[in-house]
């Protein structure tokens, strides 16, 4: 089937850019000795996970329960869940997955520490779990100096079993430019080093040292203290990698595919792909690196200017000039592939202009939701 043949507007994988991603990162973590378990929130696709494993993921990192209970069912162990718990549901799921599989939670809670607990001594099980390091994100977790202060409060939990550390640069999505970058990373690999003393220094064996994101994945590839590395929008890339890290555009593999539906007045043009299909993203935690609502393949002449939650509006940047007509088609490079991704049920895989298959989005939020009975 050609692509030329597909309905408006959709998502698109360039299969051979995708395999490209998985293998050189894979090759990165190999090369280096350490561990890759990939965050599985980019895609949430069971198929691309399989793949992931294939070519040699040792683990994988999720956003949602969800993912963790779809790839335990689909028999892919070594489960890390990048969130804490705090409610007796949630502890229950966590509890479940526990004993169906090699799994790991993150704690940065004692309350939430504590619930699991008890939950956990009642059904006679043991949950692993990291505590998250503050690495400069202030999000989750215990910065380096405080880090031993809370894995001691969590001694006496006899069901909870520690097993290391985890942190992720969230912040470093802050950062303007690939010049930019080697700071992030000193400050995270710093943060890493003097945690992981103060626990060992405490008496504490650290099993995990794990920490991750796209950007920041080659300097975190380097670290001696990390053994697991959690990169997850390289599968795809999108604008956002492209900003901070200088990629090509030819190394992203996600777009949404879309068709020129309406030029309302000159110089604006309609798409028929809006806020549902690319997300609202410009930049995350304030950056202002990223121009329009995507980059469109091919002509760098255009901007995606303004969105909707249906269409798209577009113009040709100022100082240039373009040719463009209802009824031509594009690709679109979303500027956070994550969010896109998770806006999709399927995937459309592209070898050139021939489709020569789906993956289905099966991981994401309430995808293993069984329902409420009458009585409920």
């Amino acid at each position: 089937m050609k692509k030329e043949l597909l309905q408006t507007p959709t998502m698109i994988i360039d299969k051979k850019v995708m395999m490209d991603n998985l293998r050189l990162s894979q090759q990165a973590a190999d090369k280096s000795s350490k561990q890759l378990w990939p965050m599985i929130k980019t895609h949430k696709s069971i198929g691309i996970a399989k793949i992931q494993k294939e070519l040699g993921a040792c683990g994988f990192l999720t956003g949602t329960l969800d993912e963790c209970e779809a790839l335990c069912k689909e028999g892919l162990d070594n489960l890390m869940y990048a969130y804490p718990v705090a409610d007796r549901q949630a502890c229950k799921r966590v509890i479940d997955i526990a004993a169906k599989c090699s799994f790991i939670i993150r704690l940065d809670s004692f309350a939430g520490a504590e619930m699991l607990n008890e939950m956990a001594k009642e059904v006679g099980t043991k949950i692993q779990y990291t505590v998250i390091l503050d690495s400069g994100g202030h999000r989750f977790g215990h910065e380096p100096d405080k880090i031993v202060e809370f894995a001691d409060s969590l001694k006496s939990m006899e069901a909870l079993v520690f097993m290391g550390i985890s942190t992720h640069p969230g912040h470093v999505y802050a950062c303007t430019g690939p010049e930019e970058l080697d700071e992030y990373i000193k400050g995270e690999n710093k943060a890493i080093e003097e945690a992981a003393a103060n626990l060992r220094n405490a008496g504490y064996q650290l099993d995990i040292i794990s920490t991750g994101s796209t950007p920041t994945f080659e300097g975190e590839a380097e670290m001696a203290q990390v053994n697991i590395v959690h990169p997850g929008a390289y599968v795809f890339n999108d604008c956002m990698q492209k900003a901070f890290k200088g990629i090509d555009y030819d190394r992203c593999a996600l777009s949404v595919y879309t068709t020129v539906i309406s030029n309302p007045r000159p110089g604006v043009y309609i798409c028929d792909a809006g806020s549902k299909c690319l997300g609202l993203d410009k930049g995350a935690h304030g950056n202002t690196s990223i121009s329009g609502h995507g980059y469109i393949k091919d002509h760098p002449e255009l901007e995606i200017f303004s969105l909707s939650e249906e269409v798209g509006k577009i113009k040709i940047r100022e100082g240039m000039s373009g040719n463009i007509k209802v009824g031509d088609r594009f690709e679109i490079i979303p500027n956070h592939a994550c969010s896109a991704a998770n806006l999709t049920s399927y995937y459309f895989m592209a070898e050139g202009d021939e489709i020569i298959g789906t993956l289905r989005t099966d991981m994401r939020s309430n995808s293993t939701f069984k329902g409420l009975s009458r009585s409920q």
